[in-house]
């Protein structure tokens, strides 16, 4: 908008000035062509009055000789009737033309200049006064004029499009804040709010902006707390399932249900905690290695009792930072490495590695020894078979597109599943 303006109200402008200027510069070549005549024409009256009050200037020619010649406004010189030449002058016809028609005659040259004829009768007959004018002294004056009105046309354009851009940018501003704060908004920053000024109807958009932004905080707050209300008030059935899982007599019976116990406690769970996370995509950013080094330590205990063998590896050279909360980070290393611990035997192996890529993003793998994941397609959208409801890898998957990354599964190295976390280039 602020270019198009710009380019507008320069057009426009051009427009102006050359329609002034080009006249103007017309006006004032006439006036110079009229003014070098008029000088000619007054420079032919001394000499015509000499001729007047001299009787014999055909004898006496010396009596002229102050008054003809090279004079400011050219070449003068005197036509007598009898033929006789005072001056420098040429053979003319223009001489004789005005001789014929008794008034003042200008004719133009060849070279662009002209000639003034001036008559003066007398009783010996007409005598003529003939001022020749060079094209230099024709327009003496007016390039300089010409460049001084197209400079101040210039500046004029100067001015107005560097007003143009101002204003523009005055119109543009606000409009490239509303977008700006639109993109936050998008991209999950709820407390983002326009700035509400500029024109009238830019100021109603932004309010329409904030007041909508306002409602969906309001809306996904009474969400979340729906949501949390509820997965706590399943809390007291699954405690109560697990006290009669407790009290049965058969061995296997009592396993399966505590089994089926565990896993619906711990959906339970990842629904109260997905509920109280904020929303937040890309609003900090952590360094991945300290953070996955953190949560590995944390559940190393675990599996050492397990005897599993867990391996990490983690540059140490230097951070590798990507887009993402150190919570929300930390909730998907716990997700992933819970369900190795959750859906593989006791003493399966498991890796934690972390690798920078060439476009900035970083690479979190989590895999394991077990079994695999038959249904992996299944899985990425966010339903991981075998029991559970996958809300686990859902938060991962939601993290990893908040980051502007993806999750990627597959079947591991070591035989088992593999599920691999791309975080969006976070900068250094």
């Amino acid at each position: 908008m602020r270019r198009r303006l710009s380019l507008l109200v320069g057009a426009t402008t051009s427009a102006v000035v050359l329609a002034f200027l080009i006249p103007l510069a017309l006006l004032l070549r006439n006036l110079a062509e009229a003014r070098a005549l008029s000088d000619a024409a007054s420079q032919n009256q001394p000499a015509l009055a000499v001729a007047n009050i001299t009787r014999d200037l055909a004898r006496n020619p010396g009596q002229a000789a102050g008054t003809v010649g090279a004079k400011a406004a050219g070449v003068t010189s005197l036509y007598l009737p009898d033929g006789t030449v005072i001056g420098q002058g040429p053979a003319d016809p223009g001489v004789d033309e005005a001789r014929r028609v008794q008034q003042p005659v200008t004719r133009n040259t060849a070279d662009g200049g002209a000639v003034v004829y001036s008559v003066l009768l007398t009783q010996r007959g007409p005598i003529v006064a003939r001022t020749e004018v060079s094209r230099s002294q024709l327009h003496e004056g007016v390039p300089e004029a010409t460049a001084i009105v197209t400079v101040l046309g210039l500046a004029v354009l100067v001015v107005a499009m560097l007003t143009a851009d101002q204003i523009g940018n005055g119109v543009a501003r606000p409009i490239r804040e509303l977008a700006r704060s639109a993109n936050a908004l998008r991209d999950g920053h709820l407390d983002t709010r326009v700035p509400e000024r500029g024109a009238p109807e830019v100021v109603a958009l932004a309010t329409a902006l904030n007041q909508l932004a306002a409602r969906v905080e309001q809306l996904l707050a009474a969400e979340r707390d729906a949501v949390a209300d509820l997965a706590h008030r399943l809390r007291t059935p699954v405690t109560a399932l697990r006290l009669d899982a407790d009290t049965i007599s058969d061995p296997e019976v009592a396993e399966v249900l505590r089994q089926h116990v565990g896993q619906l406690e711990r959906t339970v769970d990842a629904i109260v905690h997905d509920a109280k996370r904020p929303t937040r995509a890309g609003a900090n950013k952590c360094d991945v290695g300290k953070v996955v080094t953190e949560r590995v330590a944390f559940w190393s205990a675990l599996a050492e009792e397990q005897g599993r063998e867990m391996r990490m590896s983690v540059p140490q050279d230097r951070p590798l930072r990507a887009p993402l909360d150190a919570a929300d980070l930390s909730d998907v290393v716990d997700v992933l490495i819970d369900n190795v611990f959750a859906h593989t035997e006791e003493g399966i192996p498991l890796e934690v590695w972390v690798a920078p890529r060439a476009d900035g993003a970083v690479v979190l793998t989590v895999e394991d020894g077990g079994e695999g994941l038959p249904q992996a397609d299944i899985i990425a959208r966010g339903v991981s078979g075998g029991g559970s409801t996958g809300l686990g890898m859902d938060i991962v998957r939601r993290a990893a597109n908040a980051s502007g990354g993806r999750m990627e599964v597959g079947r591991s190295r070591l035989g088992g599943a593999l599920i691999r976390v791309v975080l969006g280039p976070g900068g250094r």
